[in-house]
């Protein structure tokens, strides 16, 4: 209840909560000894009941401090922390321990220190003294071993501070200036003021150098006696690690750029593995000690070999991604040890868990709250020409001084659509400020009036026209008062009148430039600072307030201020990092053979990370967390890296050791609850209608590490970035209502439906002519039969489920097991032959490069086939629709833009899989031996299972496919030892590379035409598939009973329903599947299951005008409503109800 109750703004229902419990509590000051000082009578009753203060104090403390995890804005933080302020304040000794035993109190005392608003400082300060007053004994050492007592010596002598707090004193300010309050009435209020009884405000009631006084104060009452240097009383375990940490550091500083040798790996090797022994000790170690000891830093510097967050590599880039490889390889295997008895944990999970807990500690993403902001209809002139539903920022473009290559704009205040990147409003101002631009489209433009032809195009239609063109309102001069809403009615009617998704291509927005040179063109400033042309100008803003003031929320001041924004010429670069690490990811492999072939991933590794100058400390905490799931998804590789390498060096000689299974981490443990519900706060908030109406944390934390999110919250982030919504008010919209995982008509409100006449007989004709009309079009297609009277949601469904059907015939060349002989087969649906049927999922065949016929189908229509697959498979996300189609896990990774390598052919074709793993054992034997003699003549004696090479006959033909030739030289037609290298490197190629790029190249241009592939890399494939396939799990009693709803005649005790319900239970997965498209109209139940369906699974009873038991049941697939006749018997039941859902389906009429 608690995460996802803490709704947004202070005037919310937990804001009530908190003042009540304020008005209940009665403030005991600290000079008040509550033992001798005439009391109120509520002190008196509460100090003579303190069972009344325990039980009350049982009850909430638990629930303040998850509320305070769950990231909540400084008032409810401020809110929560007077309660607990008080309660210690009033609770006496034993009472208090028994409220403080229960809790890891010193280590939550120490997140709420990263709190940078002055107000909260000053309560934890106060919290602490009470506590050390009343329980010295217990918690100094507490204190000490969480950081509490290193936060209170930094917060008056910040000079001195630790690293762990250093986020925390960075550019803070403590003047009593900064805590007032002025400006208009829906200014926040100030939090002295947030939870009093009366309507008072005025100034701050915090006392100038209040934080810094009262800091001195405990230091020198509670700990200055044990050390005057905070330094001098560092914890055992702390000293150890730093010692560890620091010997890492320099043993890696001696080979920074150049390859280490074995001596100094196996150094660097123990001292990971002395560093993994002390984390996973007896010993605890608190999350303030971690991140102090310099071990998160020391790991991030080892895995990059000292390059993280350089920029780029220094002295041969190929050397550092070899490196950076190598050692990802061997932290690897260490973190997926079980054998070292030493180790009691899984050191991997033991690392998550401990970096989870240090980034919930550390990190100081604002979520910013827009709740005093009203919402009113504008219309943006830049860059769209547009109405929008949110309010738009008031922009001045002024010219750089000395940049004589760019015209001067107009010099009025201009509408500027607030959340579109930069880039996009670049796109408009360019051909206006360029001068060759300027001057090509005027002598265009005196070219047509010359011919006399006039131009009906709205003006959203015309970016490109110069100001001096421009209709007199477009560029009309905003007061700072409310915008004006005289354009909204005319407009509203327009094309451009709904809302734009986020990441929209330039197509579908003219202004933009060209993709073939997509560099920037200009550069923005905002008060003398660039700005990121990949974030929103309110994005942008939003950070530049933030750098000014802490913890800002988002108000009326905002949009009414006129921003004045200096644009000059950008200078191209020679060459861009991304471009300089693509090609050392491609010559790296002519080095060596990759291990992982995965260059992108570890090139990855040294990209500049998020914006995080607040927390300098979450920064290396997110780029461990990175290559440590980076490190669990790729276990496999490691593991079978270690394997072959043991059967190279002759450390075992049995082939099967290959066949591994390895244990991993749960994708959970990779997110941090504390940034989810910061997340979905953000995602609530009323302005949210694209990623770009969010701070730039989200979309950068999204795009680098998604991982840290729940699957929910990932949704709901993929649905505002992929699709857009229309605003809404956080109050009247649930968090379902948001998700993808909600049901199969989440979306359908926000865009118009249109209706699309269907041949049962022509489907992928009927799909085809379908994706032609409306791929391209934000609107919700339904379906309704040719000479059928059915329409809506259960028509449309089955239409989805037909195309898969379609899509999974034989004789298409798409798939791989295309040619599979029926005894391949499962029994169930070998009778059908038509259909294709995989076990391991579809993945596409290979096709040779060089080849456009096969078998008698031509390249050209499998190209089309897989480009209006992709159309469909993105319509289907659009629309909310459920699909039936089993691809791999394999497709899945290309669909998520993941490279293939020869490890992931066994996810598709084990037994291919398996026998490349094994040859290319031998390979590696081979070349381990042949380094041994250092001899060409050396004679090699090498078999396959007790098979020479030469006797298998393989030639350089891809497996399974003999017209696709490997290679055309004429002197490898048959596989030897000597060229076994080769040949597998063919095969991995042809099978998950160059025989598939243009087919998936082919996909991917398909559903780019909905919206953009790319929005798909936040999920797994897992997730992938759950999304859009839906649930697959077979039911169970409380799901059926607590899903489904009974109506019009039937409760959950009338006995035809206890008689369903036992049918539905024993239903198999082919009966299930036959039930579910039946009633609804697709084979797959949406994500979430039957708690997802929209509407709701209702049986009712239907009334039959002949016998009860001659009636088949009956149903209506929009609603998911099955009529069910009361049948005398579950035997009969069972009987007509399996017949309705095998033979029922074909067909829409009136039942």
């Amino acid at each position: 209840m608690l995460s996802t109750s803490v709704v947004d703004g202070h005037c919310s229902q937990m804001h009530g909560v908190l003042k009540l419990l304020n008005e209940l509590l009665p403030t005991v000051t600290r000079e008040q000894d509550i033992e001798v000082q005439l009391l109120s009578d509520r002190e008196a009753f509460l100090i003579e009941r303190p069972d009344i203060v325990e039980k009350f104090g049982i009850d909430l403390l638990p629930v303040l401090i998850q509320v305070l995890h769950s990231g909540v804005d400084m008032y409810i933080c401020y809110g929560c922390l007077s309660i607990i302020s008080k309660l210690v304040s009033l609770s006496k000794s034993d009472v208090l321990l028994t409220l403080l035993q229960t809790a890891n109190f010193s280590s939550f005392l120490a997140g709420v220190f990263t709190r940078k608003d002055p107000h909260v400082i000053l309560l934890a300060l106060q919290i602490v003294d009470t506590v050390l007053l009343k329980l010295p004994h217990v918690f100094l050492k507490a204190f000490t071993k969480e950081g509490v007592l290193f936060t209170i010596y930094g917060l008056f002598s910040p000079d001195k501070c630790s690293q762990f707090m250093s986020s925390v004193f960075d550019g803070r300010r403590f003047a009593k200036d900064e805590c007032k309050k002025s400006g208009p009435p829906d200014v926040q209020r100030c939090p002295c003021f947030t939870f009093d009884a009366g309507p008072e405000t005025g100034s701050c009631k915090l006392q100038k150098d209040a934080v810094q006084n009262l800091a001195k104060d405990i230091w020198t009452n509670h700990f200055s006696v044990e050390s005057p240097n905070p330094e001098k009383v560092l914890t055992d375990i702390l000293q150890k690690l730093r010692s560890l940490s620091t010997a890492l550091t320099a043993m890696l500083s001696k080979s920074l750029n150049d390859v280490a040798s074995t001596q100094e790996e196996d150094e660097i090797y123990n001292l990971l593995h002395q560093i993994m022994l002390d984390l996973n000790g007896k010993d605890p170690i608190s999350t303030f000690e971690f991140v102090e000891s310099g071990i998160v830093k020391a790991l991030v510097n080892y895995l990059t070999n000292g390059q993280h967050l350089g920029g780029k590599a220094k002295n041969g880039a190929v050397d550092q991604l070899y490196i950076i490889e190598k050692r990802f390889e061997v932290f690897g295997r260490l973190l997926l040890s079980f054998s070292d008895p030493a180790l009691e944990e899984f050191p991997l999970l033991t690392l998550v868990r401990r970096l989870q807990s240090a980034l919930s500690s550390s990190e100081n993403f604002p979520v910013i709250l827009s709740h005093t902001v009203r919402l009113r209809n504008s219309y943006a002139t830049v860059p769209y020409g547009r109405c929008t539903s949110y309010p738009c920022l008031k922009i001045q473009f002024v010219k750089e001084e000395g940049d004589i290559g760019l015209r001067g704009y107009t010099e009025r205040v201009l509408n500027v659509d607030p959340f579109v990147p930069l880039d996009a409003i670049e796109g408009y101002l360019w051909p206006k400020l360029n001068n060759r631009k300027a001057e090509d489209l005027k002598s265009s433009s005196h070219a047509l009036k010359e011919k006399g032809s006039s131009s009906s195009h709205s003006l959203s239609d015309s970016p490109l026209s110069s100001p001096e063109g421009t209709a007199s309102f477009e560029l009309r001069t905003v007061d700072t008062g409310d915008l004006t809403d005289f354009h909204t009615e005319p407009v509203e009617n327009e094309q451009h009148c709904p809302l734009e998704e986020d990441g929209s291509t330039n197509a579908d927005h003219p202004g933009q430039f060209d993709k073939e040179d997509a560099s920037p063109k200009l550069l923005f400033y905002l008060e003398g600072k660039q700005l990121d042309c990949t974030l929103s100008l309110y994005q942008s803003i939003l950070k530049r307030q933030l750098e000014l003031e802490a913890d800002n929320i988002a108000s009326a001041k905002l949009w009414n201020h006129v921003y004045k924004i200096t644009y000059r010429r950008a200078v191209k670069s020679k060459k861009s990092y991304d471009e300089h690490h693509h090609n050392v990811a491609q010559s790296s492999l002519s080095r060596r053979v990759s291990v992982f072939n995965c260059a992108s991933f570890f090139s990855g590794m040294l990209v500049p990370e998020v914006d995080v100058e607040r927390s300098s400390a979450a920064c290396d905490i997110l780029s461990l967390l990175k290559s440590l799931e980076g490190i669990n998804g790729f276990r496999f590789h490691l593991m079978y890296c270690e394997r072959i390498s043991a059967f190279a060096e002759g450390r075992t000689d049995n082939l099967d050791t290959l066949n591994l299974a390895v244990h991993g981490v749960s994708q959970n443990e990779f997110v941090n609850s504390k940034l989810t519900e910061k997340l979905e706060q953000q995602i609530r908030d009323p302005m949210a209608v694209s990623v770009g109406g969010m701070p730039s944390w989200c979309t950068q934390l999204m795009t680098r590490y998604p991982f840290l999110f729940g699957f929910e919250a990932r949704c709901k982030y993929f649905r505002l970035a992929a699709l857009g919504r229309s605003p809404v008010h956080t109050q009247s919209t649930s968090i379902s209502n948001m998700g993808v995982s909600n049901g199969r008509q989440h979306n359908n409100g926000n865009f118009p439906r249109k209706k699309f006449l269907v041949h049962r007989d022509k489907i992928l004709d009927s799909a085809s002519k379908m994706m032609d009309l409306y791929a391209r079009q934000k609107v919700v297609v339904e379906v309704e039969y040719n000479e059928e009277v059915g329409t809506g949601l259960g028509p449309t469904l089955e239409f989805y489920t037909m195309v898969c059907h379609e899509f999974q015939k034989s004789g298409l060349g798409m798939w791989r097991d295309d040619h599979i002989s029926l005894d391949c087969m499962k029994s169930s649906e070998a009778e059908d032959s038509k259909f294709l049927v995989s076990r391991f999922g579809l993945f596409p065949r290979p096709w040779s490069p060089s080849s456009s016929m096969s078998s008698g189908i031509e390249f050209s229509e499998v190209n089309n086939k897989f480009i209006l697959l992709g159309q469909i498979v993105s319509k289907a996300l659009q629309d909310g629709r459920v699909l039936d189609l089993p691809f791999s896990k394999a497709f899945y990774k290309l669909i998520l833009g993941k490279e293939l390598t020869m490890y992931d052919i066994q996810l598709f074709d084990p037994g291919l899989g398996r026998a490349l793993l094994e040859f290319c054992a031998l390979v590696e034997r081979k070349r381990y031996l042949e380094s041994l003699c250092k001899a060409k003549s050396c004679e090699l004696d090498m078999h396959f299972r007790n098979t020479r090479i030469e006797d298998l006959c393989l030639d350089f033909t891809l497996p399974g496919y003999p017209d696709y030739a490997l290679n055309s030289a004429s002197d490898l037609n048959m596989v030897n030892l000597y060229n076994l290298e080769e040949y597998v490197s063919f095969i991995v190629d042809a099978t998950v590379k160059s025989g598939i790029s243009r087919q998936v190249e082919a996909f991917k241009s398909g559903f780019d035409q909905v919206f953009p592939i790319r929005h798909l890399e936040i999920f797994t494939e897992d997730e992938l598939e759950c999304l859009l396939c839906g649930e697959q799990e077979l039911w169970n009693s409380s799901a059926l009973l607590d899903h489904i709803k009974f109506d019009h005649g039937y409760t959950v005790s009338s006995p035809p329903v206890v008689n369903l319900l036992e049918i539905m239970r024993e239903f198999d997965d082919k009966q299930q599947r036959a039930f579910l498209q039946f009633v609804t109209g697709a084979p797959r139940l949406p994500t979430g299951g039957l708690a997802s369906l929209s509407p709701k699974l209702t049986i009712v009873r239907k009334h039959c005008s002949k016998r009860v038991d001659d009636d088949l049941p009956s149903v209506m697939t929009c609603a998911n409503y099955l009529k069910l006749p009361p049948y005398s018997s579950k035997e009969i039941m069972k009987e007509k109800l399996l017949f309705a859902i095998t033979e029922g389906q074909g067909s829409f009429h009136l039942s």
